[in-house]
Formats: structure tokens, sequence, C-alpha cells
């Protein structure tokens, strides 16, 4: 490799330094203690300290058990994905194949209307969610969760299937029709297939925004449906921070999304691109 050529992959080291650098300091806090941590930097595991696993029975099944927390957070994710994108990828389609008039509104207006919503601060409604929920007996239940993250992550889906559906020849789903298909037979055997890249996009990015969420969690859930964040957030007391414990769900949290995202590089990256082309 001449020299010229190796110029091109500093800058790649030195991102991949700068975004692994964070990532390798919450490894070894999880096996860290109590004067590990507040004693000052340490950076070498059996180096500078000796690393322990107390942190990881704690939140394995001590008292900051994440078992629980994991469960919900699991349950409401990938339901609220599943019917996000469903929904979404139906609304997609119809306004990527379909005239829509609504008074004034066109089919890039009613997009855009739709997309608005997620745009929309989540703090501006969560104590209007809060007194509803609170009158219809949904506070601090998975269902509950489940329907709010349903009803802001249909806009987002609505938003990326459209751009998917767009980019497909409708002459696939003429093809179609003419072998005797209606246009829901359409849909699902030919155009849902053909934009699965999208999906699998669409699907993650929906998933990691409730995955993640937080102020709907911390002001809607007490104890029945709490979720990862909320449990990073209460290692905080009066007694201090629980630093480990901390970096040890983080652990566990991020763990699903780099383990999905890894085997399906190929398809999220096409996914993500073709929803850039117009």
């Amino acid at each position: 490799m001449s020299v010229r050529a190796a110029w091109r992959y500093i800058p790649i080291l030195a991102w991949s330094f700068f975004v692994g650098l964070p990532i390798y300091w919450m490894v070894i806090t999880a096996f860290k203690d109590n004067s590990a941590i507040y004693a000052g930097a340490r950076w070498l595991p059996w180096g500078d300290f000796t690393p322990t696993s107390k942190a990881w029975h704690d939140v394995l099944g001590g008292s900051a058990s994440v078992i629980g927390p994991l469960e919900h957070s699991l349950i409401i994710a990938t339901t609220a994905t599943a019917i996000s994108v469903f929904f979404g990828s139906l609304a997609g389609y119809g306004l990527a194949r379909f005239p829509v008039r609504l008074g004034f509104m066109r089919n890039d207006d009613v997009s855009f209307f739709i997309v608005s919503q997620r745009i929309m601060p989540p703090v501006v409604v969560v104590l209007a969610f809060f007194i509803a929920y609170k009158y219809v007996h949904l506070l601090d239940s998975l269902l509950g969760m489940i329907v709010i993250y349903t009803a802001f992550s249909i806009p987002l889906a609505t938003w990326f299937m459209q751009s998917y559906f767009k980019q497909m020849p409708v002459e696939l789903e003429e093809a179609a029709y003419i072998d005797g298909d209606n246009r829901l037979m359409a849909f699902l055997r030919i155009a849902l297939p053909l934009t699965l890249p999208g999906l699998i996009a669409t699907s993650l990015l929906t998933f990691s925004f409730v995955w993640n969420e937080f102020l709907f969690a911390v002001v809607l859930t007490s104890n029945k449906a709490t979720t990862l964040p909320i449990m990073i957030a209460v290692q905080q007391g009066a007694q201090g921070t629980n630093w480990w414990n901390i970096c040890a769900i983080s652990m566990i949290s991020i763990a699903p999304m780099v383990v999905v995202a890894i085997f399906l590089q190929k398809r999220l990256v096409t996914g993500l691109l073709g929803g850039a082309l117009k």
C-alpha cells in the first residue's frame, strides 16, 4: 500500500477511536467496583484495577435486576414496531400509488402532515396522555405503552415506506393484476417482498426509537411496564451513582441492536440508501 493510499485510512481510524473509546470505557466500567471508579481513571483491567462481576450479579438477579424491564422493552418494542411497520407500509403504499385529495392537500401535503406528527416534541403531549391514560386505566401497562409508541412510530414508517414504494416500477403490480391478483394480493405478494431491504431498515429504525425512548416511559410507567432506559435512570440515588450498574445495563441495552445490525448489515445499508433516493 502506498503512502498516498494510506492517508485515506487516517480519518477512518480517527473516527473509530472517537466512537470506540466511550464504548471501551463503558465495557471496563461494567467490571469495576466502587474503589476502581472513584480512585481516579483506571484504563487497563488486571493492570490498573482488578475486574469484578458484582455489577452483573446485581443486574441479572440482584437488587438492580433488569430481567423484568428487559422483557417489557422487548414486548413493547417488538409489538409496536410490527404494528407500525405494517400500517405504515399500507399508508405509504397508498400515498405512492393513489392520488389523494383532502381539501387543498394532495399526496405530498398529506405525507408532510403525517411525518410532522413525528417532528412534534413528545413533551408537548405527554401530560395530555397522562391524564387520558389515567381515565382509561392504561397507566403503567404494556398495552398503554404499545399504543402510544405505535401512534408515534406510524408516521415515521409511513414516510420511509412511501419512498421505497415510489422507486418500485408499477408495471410489476400491473403484471400481477393480469394474473388475477387484486390490490391487496399484489401488495402482499409483489410490493412488500420487493421492498424487503426498506422494510428491514424501517423496522430497525422504528425499533431503535421505541427501544431507547425515555420520556413517555418515565411519565406513564412506574412498576409493571418499566423499560430499560428507566432502569438506567434509577441507578442514581441518594447514596450516589452506581456507574458499574449503569454500564452493565447499557451493555445489555445496546446488545440486541448491535447483533441485529451486524447480521442484517447489507440489507440495512441497501434500505437506507434506497430510501434516500428520489
